[in-house]
């Protein structure tokens, strides 16, 4: 099995060869301001390095004032954020990543995302994204919330594979099929929502967490990680934050592993990128 240093030091080498860390923290319903900015700089002097955020958060100008105030070299944090709906297209993305960047007040964004697959634009905002990335404005480009078909459809318009698919990942949504279409193809697969807000009172779960000492999100954060699953869990406290980054100095057994996995429903807590209207 791969060994996994920690949570802050390495993490894995995308497909253009850029380097992510295995744990970010998400900043979704974060609120703009104060609550953003301290929760970041909680996380950074914690140890994180990999910031989550999007157009769709309306927070990325307290992300920008948290890269600039956190004490912690730009070159040193990874900063995701993610193309939103409304602004899909060629040039309205190549737009809409302009106000992004100066929101957040980057000269060069990391990660940029698609957030999800629009119909009839998507292929368009690919488009756009590779642009941006041969532009040199942003390392790394990748999409939310695709599936394989339209992950296959982008590839086939431009030949450039995704670095990342951040998606709805968890006990009850293994995305199985999924995540062996990103293997077959070098994506790096992430988990948006990976402590299914919340609802951590599975009883395997909780069984899982007292035969290793653990918390339950530690254990269902380290199945990600044992799968090679990049997670960004969501939390604006700082002593959760803390918690969340405590699963990389023990290892679930295979057969625990294996029985998470089995509890798979196919149940979404979020929508269904093949069924969305927003």
């Amino acid at each position: 099995m791969t060994e996994y240093s920690g949570p802050f030091t390495g993490g894995p080498t995308l497909n253009d060869g850029a380097t992510m860390p295995w744990l970010g923290l998400g900043v979704w319903q974060a609120k703009e301001g104060a609550e953003v900015v301290n929760a970041i700089k909680a996380a950074v002097e914690i140890g994180y390095r990999s910031i989550d955020t999007a157009a769709g958060y309306h927070n990325e100008e307290g992300v920008g004032q948290a890269v600039r105030e956190c004490g912690v070299p730009r070159e040193e944090l990874f900063i995701t954020t993610k193309l939103w709906n409304a602004d899909q297209g060629y040039e309205s993305a190549l737009k809409a990543f302009e106000v992004s960047r100066k929101k957040l007040g980057l000269d060069v964004v990391d990660l940029y995302l698609i957030h999800w697959p629009v119909a009839g634009k998507y292929r368009e905002s690919w488009k756009a994204l590779v642009h941006l990335q041969k532009e040199g404005l942003v390392k790394s480009i990748g999409v939310s919330n695709f599936q394989p078909h339209h992950l296959q459809d982008i590839m086939d318009d431009t030949g450039v594979v995704p670095a990342v698919n951040q998606v709805e990942f968890h006990p009850l949504l293994t995305q199985r099929e999924l995540l062996k279409f990103a293997r077959q193809h070098d994506i790096q697969l992430e988990a948006w929502s990976p402590l299914m807000h919340g609802n951590l009172d599975v009883p395997l779960i909780q069984e899982l967490a007292q035969k290793y000492g653990r918390t339950p999100a530690q254990i269902v954060l380290r199945w990600d990680l044992q799968q090679g699953v990049i997670t960004i869990p969501k939390s604006v406290r700082a002593e959760r934050i803390k918690e969340n980054a405590g699963f990389f100095d023990f290892t679930l057994s295979d057969e625990d592993v294996k029985a998470i996995e089995d509890l798979n429903q196919n149940h979404r807590f979020g929508p269904d990128p093949d069924n969305f209207n927003f």
